[in-house]
């Protein structure tokens, strides 16, 4: 890593819709919104289920497991708060729960050694000086 001087990594501004989510992470749990209609995953949390458009929508515990969908290794310092960690991967991971249930995840260090799309992975937290607590996705070692 440069010792470059660089802004804070940028942290999500929970709001009403968002709130439990991370309360859920704040206690290392991984939560999603699904719908009391249909039974629908839905993520990023939203007023209305994507499936039935119903608004029976509750956060659910999920296993936090999942498979790499595709990532993609930063490079560039372009991006604000993150210039000092390239390389870094981006992570999309599909959950397990359902398809197409994607999360965003990052790797720092640009860890791609034996990184592959279908790699399985688990949740683990991140917590920030600020007292957030991130979910993120590593590789699973047998």
């Amino acid at each position: 890593m440069d010792n470059l001087r660089t802004p804070p990594r940028p942290l999500p501004q929970p709001d009403a819709l968002t709130q439990p989510f991370w309360d859920a992470a704040g206690k290392g749990r991984l939560v999603v919104q699904r719908c009391g209609g249909c039974g629908y995953y839905n993520h990023p949390p939203q007023p209305l289920c994507d499936r039935c458009s119903s608004r029976d929508l509750k956060f659910q515990p999920v296993s936090g497991r999942g498979m790499v969908y595709s990532f993609t290794v930063m490079r560039q310092r372009n991006v604000a708060g993150f210039e000092g960690e390239v390389p870094y991967v981006n992570l999309l991971v599909e959950l397990e729960e359902q398809p197409l249930l994607f999360m965003i995840s990052w790797l720092p260090g640009g860890a791609t050694e034996g990184l592959a799309i279908g790699q399985l992975v688990s949740v683990s937290f991140e917590r920030t000086e600020e007292g957030m607590a991130l979910p993120q996705f590593r590789p699973v070692v047998d």
